[in-house]
């Protein structure tokens, strides 16, 4: 089902990504979720789907999901 807000989106999404990340991953799902009506799997692609799109704009690091120009600032800093 789409989600109306980011606290609706499911506990582990919420407690790992930052905010502007959830939005991400919430309009992608959302996006997905409609264009998939029909399909048996629409839910779990509309979650690859959202995934991939927080994985353009952020990137895991040491247990955190930074945005990915903040991590290309520490990786040269460092």
């Amino acid at each position: 089902m789409p989600y109306a807000t980011n606290s609706a989106l499911p506990d582990a999404i919420r407690h790992a990504l930052p905010a502007h990340a959830q939005d991400i991953y919430r309009a992608a799902f959302n996006g997905a979720f409609e264009t998939y009506r029909g399909d048996p799997r629409r839910e779990e692609i509309a979650h690859r789907v959202a995934w991939a799109a927080v994985k353009k704009r952020y990137v895991k690091r040491a247990g955190r999901w930074l945005a990915r120009s903040s991590a290309s600032a520490l990786a040269t800093s460092t």
